[in-house]
């Protein structure tokens, strides 16, 4: 898990209320006391000329070694997050669901990523059933 932690890029995202406006998004991960995540979701609202940031919790649903979590920015209301790929070898991406099809976001340790790997990541999220032709690609500049 520690190598998960630290700040994540959001390369594309299917769209949401919670971030819609938003470019320049960012999460991070850093551990809590009580053994599970403290997230921090941050953008730019471009339209309002201001920063927008939402603090959230996470907690393994199995083993911390899976990328199988819950996680609540609203009270004691809970959603998935499942990683369903990770670079392994040197975190450097992870293609994450929420708990369905209407959440699917592409994260990177670099605010820029090869086309090649965006081109995995809608190939993988249609094999899931995604409806990849929504994706959003926040600016990150």
């Amino acid at each position: 898990m520690a190598r998960y932690l630290g700040t994540w890029y959001e390369i594309a995202r299917l769209d949401h209320s919670f971030e819609r406006g938003l470019d320049k998004v960012t999460a991070q991960y850093s551990l809590r006391e009580d053994g599970g995540v403290n997230v921090t979701n941050r953008g730019f609202a471009t339209g309002e000329n201001r920063w927008q940031e939402a603090q959230g919790k996470a907690y393994f649903v199995n083993q911390p070694q899976e990328g199988y979590l819950k996680v609540s920015f609203f009270g004691p209301f809970y959603g998935s997050y499942v990683i369903f790929e990770l670079d392994r070898e040197h975190y450097q991406y992870a293609f994450v669901a929420g708990p369905d099809t209407s959440y699917l976001w592409l994260l990177s340790r670099t605010p820029e990523v090869d086309q090649a790997l965006i081109q995995r990541f809608i190939q993988q999220a249609e094999r899931l059933g995604f409806d990849t032709s929504s994706l959003i690609f926040p600016e990150q500049k």
